[in-house]
């Protein structure tokens, strides 16, 4: 059980480390001279470090905005937060969730090598989230131990193959190309913001072609537009907040000072992640060359939902203010439909909004962006209320699941297993 707990809490709950792993693997399979190895591997590893520490900047300014709008508006509710929501239920499913990460890569691995879904899922958190979602419902469902854990395992490794498929006609229109894949579990928005692009937009439109004057021409840097519209909406959250709420979170520094140097956090958060995106990019797609002709033929990398983002940064900013907007809407919409109020959370609508307009732009353009993400943010608000009930007495303590693919999953096979059990 030591080395299990060693594997999957120290290795698979890595990504860093474990995208570093398969790096390795594939080009020493490739028999590459052991400097380009070591090169391949460590510039692998560097670069998701660099990702989840832009990701770090980013978050400590959005955890600055969503309590701020909370005070402001005194909104009272359930916030999906994953990290939270897998914390209370380790209490009671730990060693399961354990098990059925472990295996459950194991069973992925094997179903890209048996079936037409070749997808490697490489994002260790969301592995984990989903781990630990499975047996909570699975558990509150009435099964335990061996079958908990061969059915978790079975499910996980397919659900890892199955969702970067379904995301990978849309993720070709995002790349160009077909060497990565999604692998997020946010893709049901993904999916829908990309067939709302093809609905009602034109691709030629492109978030990436807005024009501006000659007097804004430096609204072309996309991290320099990103900052600029932080700086305003921070501003005007912190005029509706008033001196009281927004010297909490300003401390001694006026508003327009705190307002200044949030954004400019932001950005650099987002411009951080860009370069990790580049770098990864750079190793691990020539790595799994490797790992597609010796262990799982034509195998493809699913990696984090960042990795889009390079491919349309004004969508990345659109596409986290209309997911955000859906999840306003959807708030005040699922109280009178008799549904737990979902408050929308910073961090899922960033990651998740923004990945949205990247995959609505690539099929729709500006309009696809726009509205994409703001599918999306209703998506991710009525998914974790209804997801609410199937987690039973872990479902009340304020927090939920918070992307799209973890409701799906969770209401589907909740009620399946309550069916059987």
């Amino acid at each position: 059980m030591t080395l299990i707990n060693f594997i999957v809490y120290q290795v698979l709950n890595e990504p860093a480390v474990l995208v570093g792993l398969m790096a390795l693997i594939g080009l020493a399979v490739m028999k590459k001279p052991f400097s380009k190895i070591m090169s391949g591997t460590l510039k692998s590893i560097l670069g998701f470090v660099i990702l989840g520490a832009g990701s770090n900047v980013l978050i400590s300014s959005l955890n600055n905005l969503g309590p701020m709008i909370q005070q402001t508006f005194n909104i009272q509710g359930v916030i999906p937060t994953n990290e939270a929501i897998v914390a209370l239920a380790q209490q009671t499913f730990g060693r399961e969730t354990a098990l059925i990460m472990g295996f459950g890569f194991l069973a992925n691995l094997l179903f890209a090598r048996i079936t037409p879904l070749k997808y490697v899922f490489l994002t260790g958190h969301h592995i984990f989230f989903m781990a630990a979602l499975l047996s909570a419902v699975l558990g509150t469902a009435g099964l335990n131990e061996i079958p908990l854990i061969i059915v978790g395992s079975l499910l996980l490794g397919f659900v890892m193959v199955l969702f970067p498929a379904l995301g990978a006609p849309f993720m070709r229109k995002v790349t160009g190309g077909d060497e990565v894949a999604i692998g997020h579990f946010g893709t049901t928005g993904y999916i829908a913001a990309g067939l709302v692009g093809q609905l009602i937009g034109d691709p030629e439109d492109s978030t990436e072609d807005i024009e501006f004057s000659d007097s804004l021409s430096f609204l072309k840097e996309s991290v320099l537009s990103t900052m600029l519209t932080m700086i305003i909406i921070f501003f005007i959250i912190g005029l509706f907040a008033g001196p009281e709420v927004y010297a909490e979170y300003a401390g001694e520094r006026s508003l327009f000072m705190f307002a200044l140097m949030q954004g400019i956090t932001f950005a650099a958060g987002v411009s951080i992640i860009l370069s990790g995106v580049r770098m990864i990019i750079g190793e691990i797609v020539p790595a799994f060359q490797g790992i597609a002709e010796k262990i799982v033929p034509d195998a493809k990398p699913a990696l984090d939902c960042p990795i889009t983002f390079t491919y349309a940064p004004n969508a990345v900013i659109i596409g986290f203010i209309f997911s955000f907007l859906g999840g306003l809407v959807s708030m005040f919409l699922l109280g009178p439909l008799g549904l737990a109020l979902i408050i929308p959370g910073m961090v899922p609508h960033f990651f998740t909004g923004a990945t949205a307009g990247v995959f609505g732009n690539a099929t729709g353009g500006k309009k696809g962006a726009m509205l994409g993400a703001f599918v999306n943010g209703i998506l991710i608000s009525f998914l974790p209320a209804l997801l609410l009930p199937v987690l039973g007495s872990l479902g009340f303590a304020n927090t939920t699941f918070g992307d799209a693919d973890f409701g799906v999953v969770g209401i589907i096979v909740g009620y399946l297993a309550k069916l059987f059990s």
